[in-house]
């Protein structure tokens, strides 16, 4: 175990040796949360792919592969087609706005009226996301070093808040990239052979398992729609997601370089699915099937690719875990907080600063909140419940529909996370109804309301149409003075 040590601790110190560097370049507001918006296609490519692809993505994926067989894919596919559909249809209008978040973005489109409702909704997600990835630490260390859970979550999620208070996403782009890279060699292409050998081939595995693991609708399809319903959608309009969409260099970098990472992505689901798979046929009687992952790496790899593959666990984990946090502390900071206490900080030294110590408090209290919960499948589907019962309405209605105004907007998303609430509270929090009825009632009460309220000011459509042209660049700060 002493070289799969070696292996993680490198890794480990990477992190925080890039997040050190990232500190030197994150002198500007735009710098600390959009990375300056000059990533190329590469980068924006990979660092979009690692966000998204997380823990659940992985140890989750290959869980439901254990259970499921090949259709455990659809899952972590979804991912992949809610980011084909945003980086398609949607990626290229969100980059031109040039704004930090969508309750800015709200604020262009209905007149300034939807942000801090929409901000709390949108923090509470980002804040369970990143409660989830930090859960996920407590499983790696686990088949690492027999960490206690609580230990493990502590250690995993202090080096996740020090790269990202140091750099913001300037070192998450950095830790990001390495991620991906270590990801795609760790799971793509050492795991999944490995694993997929070990089991016999397929023509073994076809003769171990029911002929249900090799049917691709197997998982059902009233699961497969709700996976559409929360995690497609939930790619359109998240926070953490826009704001890597926001660090693209061009419009046409974020519609090919997310094009690029969501079929990555599709690749990465049935990667997950089959390796779950031949999980199945080695360890047939695990008690949980989350248990599947970290089972065949710790029991079938060589040493030194176990320590890798627990470094692409890692990477995943790390990936999701920082760009949650850092989504989470800019809209607590520039929604919620600045709104609040009514005036903005001035200085863009000031922005960095405020910035930066908002990481730092809400990745405190992550790290407290994972060491509460125990179920990341719950956390998980109440971040992605509240997320597209409130805000999917209004943000895609704000871009597609002219007619939506402010009312409708704040009635969508009062009625939508309310409905959303109460009937988790009913029919249990992994019911498929509650995601179901809250978006059609945030449906209604978006078209009703706005259709019963004066439209818009022309005004405030003109100033939107520009903005979604590009034709209004960003404001440019003032620059910090530097020491004679």
């Amino acid at each position: 175990m002493a070289v799969d040590y070696t292996v993680i601790v490198v890794y480990l110190a990477g992190m925080l040796a890039m997040g050190w560097w990232g500190m030197r370049r994150a002198r500007s507001k735009s710098e600390f949360l959009v990375a300056g918006r000059r990533l190329g296609p590469t980068m924006y490519s990979g660092t979009m792919a690692a966000i998204v692809l997380g823990g659940a993505s992985t140890i989750g994926g290959v869980g439901l592969g254990y259970q499921y067989g090949l259709s455990g894919a659809w899952m972590v596919f979804t991912i992949g087609l809610g980011l084909l559909a945003l980086s398609v249809f949607f990626s290229a209008r969100i980059a031109r706005l040039k704004v930090y978040t969508v309750s800015e973005m709200l604020d262009l489109r209905y007149g300034g009226r939807a942000g801090v409702i929409s901000g709390v909704v949108m923090w509470a997600y980002t804040l369970m996301l990143a409660v989830t990835s930090t859960i996920a630490y407590a499983t790696i260390f686990d088949v690492l070093f027999d960490m206690h859970r609580t230990l493990a979550i502590v250690l995993g999620g202090s080096i996740v808040v020090a790269y990202s208070t140091l750099g913001g996403m300037w070192s998450i782009t950095l830790t990001d990239m390495v991620q991906f890279v270590v990801k795609t060699i760790g799971v793509l292409l050492l795991l999944l052979p490995i694993a997929v050998v070990k089991a016999g081939g397929f023509g073994e595995m076809r003769a171990e398992l029911p002929t249900a693991y090799f049917d691709p609708l197997g998982i059902g399809g009233e699961t497969i729609f709700t996976y559409v319903l929360i995690y497609t959608f939930g790619m359109l309009i998240g926070q953490d997601i826009w704001q890597r969409v926001f660090t693209a260099r061009s419009d046409r970098t974020a519609k090919w370089g997310g094009t690029v990472a969501g079929t990555y992505c599709l690749a990465y689901a049935l990667a997950g699915a089959v390796i779950g798979t031949a999980a199945k046929v080695l360890f047939p009687d695990l008690a949980s099937a989350d248990d599947a992952f970290a089972t065949i790496v710790k029991e079938e790899l060589p040493i030194g690719v176990r320590g890798l593959v627990l470094a692409a666990a890692l990477a995943a984990v790390m990936s999701t875990s920082s760009g949650a946090l850092i989504a989470c502390a800019t809209v607590a900071n520039n929604d919620i907080w600045s709104r609040v206490r009514g005036k903005v900080t001035s200085g863009e030294r000031d922005e960095v600063r405020g910035n930066r110590a908002f990481i730092l408090v809400m990745g405190l209290a992550v790290i407290a909140t994972a060491i509460a919960l125990n179920n990341v499948i719950e956390a998980l589907t109440v971040a992605y419940n509240l997320l597209v019962g409130g805000l999917l309405v209004p943000i895609l209605g704000g871009l597609l529909w002219k007619r939506g105004t402010a009312q409708g907007a704040l009635a969508s998303v009062l009625v939508g996370g309310l409905a959303v609430i109460g009937l988790m509270a009913s029919y249990g929090i992994l019911a498929n109804e509650p995601v179901s009825y809250g978006l059609l009632s945030s449906l209604v009460a978006y078209v009703a309301v706005s259709l019963a309220t004066p439209a818009t000011d022309a005004a405030v459509l003109d100033a939107w149409r520009e903005r979604l042209a590009g034709r209004t660049p960003e404001p440019v700060a003032e620059p910090i003075p530097t020491r004679q």
